[in-house]
Parts: C-alpha cells; structure tokens; sequence
C-alpha cells in the first residue's frame, strides 16, 4: 500500500478484494444519506461487508449511519448501496471520505447516485421537501479543501475537470418525471447545494450569507464524493431531504438538531425509496463488465 493510501492501485486493490467476494458487478452506486439507509433495505440477495472488514476503507462514526456496502440487485440492476458516508468533521483527509467513488468506479459502477439530508436557505421550502440538485457551491473548496488536490493520476481523470455538468441532466430530468408520475411533483424542488466543513450548524450570519450566495440548501457532505465521481466519469444524481428550515431570525426559539434530520427521514424514507427505485429501474446503462 503506498504511503497516502489513495493511490490508484490502493483503489484497485480494495476494488479486486470485493469483486472477489461477491458475484455482483455493480453499474449504479447508491450513498444513503442520514436516515436514508432504508434505501438499501430494498436489494435483493443482499451481500453486507462492513466498512471496517474492507482493507483500506474509512470508518462511519455518524449516528444514523450503519457503517456497511451492500452488494445487490435493485428492479433488475447490479448495485451496491453505502449505508453511511464519510465527512470531513469525522477528521478525516478529505481524500479519503471520497475514495469509495474510486473504488466504486474500478468496480464498473456506471452511475452514483447520492442522497443527503440538508438545511432549507430557500423560503420557498418545507421541511419534507425533496431538492433536487442542479450544482453546489464547494465551500471548503475556497480554502483549498479540495478532493483532487495532490497529484493527479490519469487512469481517474484529468487535471483540470470541467465542473459545470457535474451533476447529470439526463438524470435530474429523469427523476422530475418518475416524480411527477409518482405524485411526488408537489414537495419535489430543484436547486444549489452548498457544503460546509460541520459539525456545528450554521450561524444565522451564515445563512444569511449563503442564501444571498444563491445556495437553497446547505449541509456538510455530497458535493466531495460527486467531484470525485465526475472526475472518474461517472455520471452523477444528487437529491436533498430538507430536514430543518435554517434559521434566519434573531429572534426564532428555533434550533437546528441531528435527530429532526434523521426523523424527516423516517417520515419521507419510502417516497425517496420508490422515488431511487424507479429511477434505477429506467438507467440505460452500458455495462462495461460484458464488453
């Protein structure tokens, strides 16, 4: 193993050892945000690592997290579901809370499809509501936090990636119309997402700020992994579970709190759950494993 731990035949290694255990070759990745890991629940002939058996792999310390990958099939599509990501207020390096999007692209995943819960900007949103992601706004990324810092290795991606269609058109348009079709159009929205370093909660200084940045949401995970991703070339969909309204008022009694998140989801999960479902089942995906 090389000295960082992220290197491309780190990635590969720890790609080979799972393949090798399961007979699932994985097109679409899913990353279960705060109480979203009912989505996983959903794969048939369930195959569970924990993150802490694979080799090279971050731990999740988050409550609400369940700290494994589940290798599967989800309406007839190989998958693998994260149940539990990484941030960067656990501590650690911002490279190594991205490195299963590497991992997953040495696997053939094709598509990743992440979800988060997040703090509403917009006054137009409710909690409840669903947002879906049109770009972000890469807060720590203004200080120099970025997941592509160091050397670059060209079997991943290039220098300098575009990120301006990071987040897949097709695919945001795709989950409007399963929406729609699902009755889902009235608390579906559309937007920016900006992520912060956590685990504190904003300040209402900084809300207001953000708002005025033309951020709708904010929280504190999706936008590393969905660099990552895009440098890769997988395509990428993101959506927001707004939890908790952030708070903009000096005089609000209102405080922002973990378990609101991870209750919004309880209240929400299976809509989002046959929401992903459907979508996955509509993929047109190439499959790399049979070329």
């Amino acid at each position: 193993m090389s000295e960082s731990g992220y290197s491309y035949d780190d990635c590969k290694s720890t790609a080979d050892w799972l393949l090798s255990r399961t007979d699932i070759r994985p097109l679409v990745a899913i990353v279960c945000g705060s109480g979203l890991g009912g989505l996983a629940d959903m794969v048939k002939d369930p195959k569970t690592f924990k993150y802490s058996d694979i080799p090279n792999f971050p731990q999740s310390t988050v409550h609400g997290h369940a700290g494994q990958l589940v290798f599967g099939t989800l309406k007839g599509k190989q998958c693998v579901c994260m149940q539990g990501r990484f941030h960067l207020y656990e501590g650690y390096p911002v490279q190594k809370i991205t490195l299963p999007m590497r991992i997953f692209k040495l696997m053939g995943v094709q598509a990743v499809i992440l979800t988060n819960a997040a703090g509403g900007l917009n006054r137009d949103y409710k909690v409840g509501d669903v947002m879906l992601i049109k770009d972000h706004i890469n807060m720590p990324g203004f200080a120099g936090t970025n997941p592509l810092a160091g050397p670059n290795d060209q079997r991943f991606g290039t220098r300098f990636p575009c990120m301006s269609n990071a987040y897949d058109r097709q695919l945001k348009q795709l989950a409007r119309e399963v929406g729609d079709e699902l009755g889902f159009g009235e608390f579906l929205r559309e937007g920016v997402y900006c992520v912060l370093g956590g685990p504190s909660f904003e300040t209402i200084a900084e809300c207001h700020m953000l708002h005025r940045l033309g951020a709708d949401a904010v929280g504190m995970s999706t936008v590393h992994e969905v660099i990552v991703a895009h440098h890769s070339g997988m395509r990428c969909f993101a959506l927001s579970l707004i939890s908790n309204l952030s708070v903009l008022d000096y005089d609000s009694q209102e405080k922002a709190n973990h378990e609101e998140v991870l209750e919004t989801g309880r209240l929400r999960a299976g809509q989002l759950q046959k929401l992903v479902s459907t979508m996955v089942s509509r993929l047109d995906l190439k499959d790399v494993h049979a070329a």
